[in-house]
């Protein structure tokens, strides 16, 4: 890292995020990769976002360094990650210029921070659409220019308390920390690369989900409050079956436990736990993880209109409607299915009317949600029609392996 140029701090939440107050998920990284990194890198300044320097869950020396004495420091408050809160606040008290805050537009204010100026973006929940990252990109890179430039004070303390005096910090002490963080390679960032590499290169003639799930424990023991990253170990050890695909899921469950799904409301957090509960089921036949699956779809379904969970959800009910006796019973889960079925079925094939739906990252599960309800419906003609369209769109070899093991499932108990 070259400590002479100028550099641009990061402050924003990783991974995929609730946002509460609108009940969606949002992928924060996508906003990094497709709209904060391009314009900083644009207007010439070094682009270092949090998770590319910590090699620990604390605000380390190099994270408060830089907080403090960084050219620019860009802070994307969307889902509102406490931490961000807090690294902003501290931005704003030693720093009088040169900070920018970012807000997804449909995140509400938590507090009054009208007075300060906010940068607004469109977020599609995995992705930013082609159109609004290009026009995000060439708005931020001018906004950045002009506030490096122009140094006004932005900072609400500094406008308040006029001859308020910042902290210093020593030049040679601030250029030891930059060249300090060009020698990280155990970073948080590091490692997530890696098992975002595992995972997408892992197929069924190669399982690279063990090596994922190594690396996502390493981030993990880092970052132990992170809860996306307690997700994605739980996801990748469950896919590594091993030992053995049994004692993988014993693990995967053990590990999502940790973040309580019987009371959340992360859709990520429910949809993973009632995946490993499904396979449980399906492994041991044991009706308890049925029920524990039907819970934690159908609690992602209900509270968060989730097209995965509610899909999945009206799958178990089929589960389950084949293993009662009660003829009645079997009436009323066939009718649950089948209503959830068809709701998804209207939100989704509006979703892909939408104009911003071929900017979508998420198309091919959006086909694959569509196709194996229309199977499960016994509509198999709009079923193949989907079903094409998924494989058109597909990237990954275990996407089309998860794909025809859902639609072989959903065939057997429907000519069962």
């Amino acid at each position: 890292m070259n400590a002479a140029a100028k550099v641009c701090f990061v402050i924003m939440g990783f991974g995929k995020k609730q946002d509460y107050g609108s009940n969606r998920t949002l992928d924060l990284d996508q906003t990094y990769k497709n709209i904060i990194k391009p314009a900083v890198e644009q207007s010439s300044l070094r682009c270092i976002r949090a998770d590319e320097i910590m090699d620990s869950g604390i605000i380390d020396k190099s994270m408060y360094a830089l907080i403090m004495k960084a050219d620019l420091v860009i802070a994307d408050i969307s889902t509102y990650n406490p931490n961000v809160l807090y690294e902003l606040g501290v931005r704003h008290a030693v720093r009088p210029f040169s900070t920018i805050i970012l807000k997804e537009k449909g995140c509400d204010f938590p507090f009054d921070l009208n007075h300060n100026r906010i940068f607004t973006y469109t977020h599609l929940g995995e992705d930013i659409g082609a159109d609004e990252a290009n026009r995000c990109q060439t708005e931020l890179r001018l906004l950045i220019n002009e506030i490096i430039l122009a140094q006004n004070v932005d900072s609400p303390l500094y406008e308040y308390l006029k001859k308020t005096t910042p902290p210093s910090l020593n030049e040679d002490e601030y250029t030891q920390v930059l060249d300090e963080l060009a020698e990280k390679e155990n970073t948080v960032f590091a490692f997530v690369e890696k098992a975002k590499e595992f995972m997408k290169n892992s197929s069924l003639e190669k399982n690279l989900f063990e090596e994922a799930a190594a690396m996502w424990s390493k981030v993990e023991q880092l970052v132990p409050t992170e809860k996306y990253f307690t997700q994605q170990r739980a996801l990748c050890t469950y896919k590594s079956k091993q030992p053995s695909i049994h004692s993988a899921l014993c693990d995967a469950l053990v590990i999502i436990d940790r973040l309580n799904p019987r009371d959340s409301h992360d859709t990520e957090t429910l949809g993973i736990a009632g995946a490993i509960c499904r396979r449980l089921f399906e492994e041991s036949e044991d009706a308890v993880y049925l029920d524990r699956a039907i819970e934690h779809y159908g609690r992602g379904y209900n509270l968060n209109n989730d097209y995965y969970t509610g899909e999945n959800y009206a799958f178990c009910l089929d589960l389950r409607r084949n293993s009662v006796e009660d003829s009645e019973e079997k009436i009323y889960l066939k009718l649950r299915a089948k209503k959830a079925r068809q709701k998804i079925i209207g939100f989704l094939e509006i979703v892909t009317r939408d104009s911003d739906f071929e900017k979508r990252e998420d198309k091919e599960w959006v086909f694959a949600s569509i196709s194996t309800c229309y199977y499960a419906l016994n509509d198999d003609v709009k079923g193949h029609y989907y079903e094409d369209k998924f494989k058109n769109e597909f990237t990954s070899p275990w996407e089309e392996e998860t794909f025809n093991d859902s639609k072989g499932k959903i065939l057997s108990l429907r000519d069962s």
